[in-house]
């Protein structure tokens, strides 16, 4: 009993209702960047190209929040691209075929939250790294979609579900609205369940949390299903948007996710992350691209400017670690 009570304390976090030095870092580099792009090219700053960027943004955002959960627990999923992929391929080809929308997203949303579970399974029950199984998991499920859909795309998505995709709430985009609300409830998960602790413990010493009580296996499994469960939630966003499904979306997704979530403030090391912090790392993300297309800059040099920030990211972070 001694020894478990002296461990609690290390696997307790408490939330904190205040930007710390971390998250008010992140929202200045998102002003920086937002006044720089303004007077550069006046289009930048006008609500059509501002609710335009929150709307791009509007997926990465949904796969980043699921990478953070992952992140936070100590884990990494880079099968998240080929996750949306299959779950757009198999979501297109049920609502092609008739099956009621509302059925075929939630059998979409099933898809991708099984790709989850069996990441997941092998990593917590099998004792396999999550580098490893989700590489696998990013070539086996691509392989999947390119099988099953012989290549091509899948056509024809009902007009019913893609007015819904394509509406407003408000006078805001549809995306932006779903983002908002997944963000919103992961932030409840994450400051004021159980399970937000959980993640925390297992991502800050999953040791002193196995000690502690706290259910290490399912906690891994259950971020990586979230994680799933988002990637195909992404997918029908963008062939809403399309119109179309094709088995090579999702293209370097997991990389966009993950820079969003390093921006936002997660350790790569686990046991720490903020939901807001993604959040707004995928809004710079977006905003950066936004505004150097408009200033005709080449896709090449794009890249260039993501790495540059994420690097920038993590000397920030490094610098702030612990205040």
């Amino acid at each position: 009993m001694t020894t478990q009570n002296s461990l609690q304390p290390s696997v307790r976090f408490t939330p904190r209702w205040h930007l710390n030095l971390r998250d008010a870092g992140t929202l200045i580099g998102l002003a920086i960047i937002v006044v720089t792009f303004s007077f550069l090219t006046p289009v930048f700053f006008t609500l059509p190209n501002l609710l335009n960027i929150l709307q791009q943004s509007s997926i990465n955002a949904l796969i980043a929040l699921g990478m953070t959960l992952v992140i936070i627990s100590g884990g990494i999923d880079l099968s998240v691209g080929p996750t949306a992929a299959l779950a757009a391929i198999l979501g297109a080809t049920m609502m092609v075929a008739g099956v009621p929308v509302p059925l075929a997203i939630l059998a979409t949303l099933s898809i991708g939250a099984l790709c989850g579970l069996f990441s997941g399974t092998l990593i917590a029950y099998a004792g396999l790294q999550p580098f490893i199984v989700t590489l696998g998991g990013l070539s086996l499920f691509r392989a999947v979609a390119l099988i099953y859909s012989g290549g091509n795309p899948v056509f024809g998505i009902p007009v019913a579900f893609r007015s819904v995709i394509n509406s407003a709430v408000l006078g805001v985009p549809t995306p932006i609205v779903i983002a908002a609300v997944i963000a919103l409830v992961l932030w409840l998960v994450m400051n004021k369940t159980p399970l937000g602790e959980y993640i925390l413990a297992v991502g800050g010493n999953e040791e002193a949390a196995r000690v502690a009580g706290v259910p290490v296996k399912r906690t891994k499994v259950t971020v990586y299903i979230i994680s799933g469960a988002l990637a195909s939630l992404a997918s029908l966003v963008l062939i809403g948007r399309l119109g179309a499904a094709e088995p090579t979306i999702g293209n370097l997704w997991e990389l966009d996710a993950i820079a969003a979530a390093a921006i936002g403030g997660a350790s790569l090391m686990g046991g720490k992350g903020s939901i807001v912090g993604t959040l707004v790392g995928a809004i710079i993300l977006g905003a950066l691209r936004n505004g150097l297309t408009l200033l005709n800059i080449q896709a090449f040099y794009q890249l260039l400017a993501t790495g540059l920030i994420i690097i920038i990211a993590m000397l920030i972070d490094r610098a702030t670690r612990g205040r």
